[in-house]
């Protein structure tokens, strides 16, 4: 059987979406709750989605990029 391949460009958008979407995510978390240090341990959960928006978006820009 022929295998289709999956388009990398297609892949590397969708990382950068993510990327972009952990940056959004603080900003937002920033402006609604006036809180930028997201290390303070009150604001623990919002640092979690950041760090993994922002780390997958990372990684996978750089595995699939040309």
């Amino acid at each position: 059987m022929a295998e289709v391949a999956f388009p990398r460009r297609i892949a590397f958008l969708f990382y950068s979406l993510v990327f972009i979407a952990g940056i959004a995510f603080y900003i937002a978390w920033g402006l609604t709750y006036g809180a930028w240090n997201l290390l303070a341990p009150d604001w623990i959960g919002a640092y979690a989605v950041t760090a993994i928006l922002l780390g997958f978006g990372v990684v996978g820009m750089l595995l699939y990029k040309d």
